[in-house]
């Protein structure tokens, strides 16, 4: 009986151990990507500081008061902040343990992501098409260069997430599925914050 209670503490005693270790690791994996989007921070406040550089530079061509179309960007940026309030609700729901709102707030906040997209698309294919590509001018080379590389920083999310979207209808609200959403909503909420600082620097400075 004395090595059946022993035997059954010992299994106990490991499994808490297990779970501590997946607990721990958790923590570690989203340190580091705490990391990683400190190097991200790096990388944009480098084409910030290029793009200030440039503004100016217009070579007789286009200068974002001529160009820049307010109401149209205002929309691209209300559909990147409903996504992140979405995916808000997702790790709420993800909090609770329950995947189908998990799984359908963030097919909720992919639509209102590839809409961005999708309306960022169609403002460099205008302004191409209209003679206005980043060949044109020091200007208009910065400004394709920062909102490009945001915008596909906002594609990459997409594909995580439709990857993540797949693994929690697949294997569930795992503990690794729930790190790897943690780090996703990090990643998500810091490109709402980049893009603010995108709107703010790059189309709303330009219009005034």
């Amino acid at each position: 009986m004395s090595n059946l209670v022993t035997n059954v503490g010992h299994a106990h005693g490991h499994d808490h151990g297990h779970d501590d270790h997946h607990h721990d690791s958790g923590e570690m994996t989203v340190f580091g990507f705490w990391l990683y989007l400190m190097t991200d921070c790096i990388l944009f406040a480098s084409i910030f500081a290029a793009y200030a550089v440039l503004v100016n530079n217009v070579a007789g061509g286009p200068s974002g008061h001529d160009i820049f179309e307010l109401p149209y960007v205002l929309g691209e940026t209300a559909l990147l902040l409903f996504s992140s309030i979405t995916y808000g609700f997702a790790m709420l729901a993800l909090f609770k343990g329950k995947k189908n709102q998990v799984l359908g707030w963030l097919a909720m906040t992919f639509l209102f992501g590839a809409g961005f997209i999708g309306m960022e698309i169609n403002e460099f294919h205008m302004l191409i098409s209209e003679g206005f590509g980043p060949n044109r001018s020091g200007f208009l080379s910065g400004f394709f260069t920062l909102v490009g590389t945001h915008g596909l920083h906002v594609t990459s999310g997409l594909i995580w997430m439709a990857i993540m979207m797949y693994q929690v209808q697949k294997s569930g609200l795992t503990a690794t599925n729930k790190t790897r959403l943690s780090c996703l909503s990090l990643f998500w909420h810091f490109l709402d914050v980049v893009w603010i600082c995108v709107f703010t620097v790059v189309y709303l400075m330009g219009t005034l």
